[in-house]
């Protein structure tokens, strides 16, 4: 496992300034929000991130796209995690979500020696920044204090998402109605240089012929990294298989991604239109070349990210646990 990135002093500066004119707009967002009612709670998180990636090296993805998922349905407020008939997690589009169980051992480790004070939204958060971290990338501050929502809906889930074949036009729309810029779209893909995916995410870009021959339908993929996809994809239980999204360095947060982008192996419809078109093609580049300005980058958009549409003050509730509203 690679160490985890540190960023130098003046990396720290811009990042700084960057952060406090967020927090401008989320006056109840702070940083270290539980030193003084809940001063063991990141410590609780990272620890169970920590414990559980060390058994299981796809805890770190899966914690990720758990976050996510939460922020661009209705806001980071938890509500993801909300079971039962019509929620948000019953719906097939996060039929495939994982990471449920390091989230709920979280909290109950927490509600022991905080009770009622820690928010699942806060929980979730720290756990996919801690998850980069545990999987060899930045160490990231993030303000905390947000609420946990009192609603989960499923009808809410499919025009949030993004589909993995949607066309660039698409994902900048979804990202921009998110308050997030084309930059943030192609840095916190960079996501996927972790995690693993089911075949039929990404299937439809080949097929074997009339005589099982492989095809190639999408030619923005690499003939024969396509090829080893197919292969993998062909058994009778492919309904169940997973693939790394990085075909490199699968369980490294490096910048190894954007190098697949370059030669085409780019798992997705979405990956690969990163690198076709005009708009996005030179930053691609850049991040493949440069590792550092990728940490920083990450840094920045990810706290973006989990200040998505957040519950602060009075809006919302502390869930007692995070499976259920109070």
């Amino acid at each position: 496992m690679a160490s985890s990135y540190r960023l130098n002093y003046s990396s720290v500066l811009h990042l700084f300034l960057f952060l406090s004119s967020l927090l401008t707009s989320s006056a109840n967002l702070s940083f270290n929000f539980y030193a003084g009612s809940c001063s063991v709670a990141e410590f609780l998180v990272r620890n169970t991130v920590r414990s559980a990636t060390s058994s299981d090296p796809t805890i770190p993805g899966k914690l990720l796209r758990l976050l996510f998922h939460d922020c661009f349905v209705q806001g980071c407020d938890a509500s993801v995690l909300i079971q039962g008939n019509g929620t948000e997690r019953s719906d097939p589009g996060n039929a495939s979500l994982g990471g449920f169980s390091i989230i709920d051992t979280a909290k109950n480790a927490i509600e022991i020696l905080c009770p009622a004070t820690v928010s699942c939204a806060d929980i979730v958060a720290l756990a996919a920044r801690d998850a980069v971290e545990a999987a060899g990338g930045p160490v990231v501050e993030i303000p905390t204090g947000r609420r946990d929502g009192k609603e989960s809906m499923a009808a809410n889930v499919r025009p949030n998402i993004i589909d993995t074949d949607f066309t660039l036009d698409q994902m900048i729309d979804a990202f921009s109605s998110k308050g997030l810029s084309i930059q943030d779209l192609v840095v916190l893909s960079g996501a996927h240089t972790i995690g693993a995916s089911h075949c039929n995410a990404f299937n439809g870009r080949f097929q074997r012929d009339s005589k099982g021959n492989f095809e190639l339908i999408d030619a923005s993929l690499d003939n024969s990294y396509a090829e080893t996809l197919m292969n993998k994809c062909s058994s009778s239980e492919s309904s169940s298989l997973t693939v790394s999204n990085d075909p490199e360095t699968s369980s490294i947060f490096d910048n190894q991604y954007y190098r697949n982008l370059e030669t085409h192996k780019g798992l997705f419809q979405t990956d690969s239109a990163l690198m076709e078109d005009n708009r996005t093609r030179t930053m691609v580049e850049e991040l493949a070349s440069d590792e550092e300005s990728f940490y920083q980058r990450w840094s920045e958009s990810f706290v973006k990210l989990s200040m998505v549409g957040v519950r602060v003050g009075e809006d919302g509730e502390i869930r007692r646990s995070c499976s259920s509203i109070n």
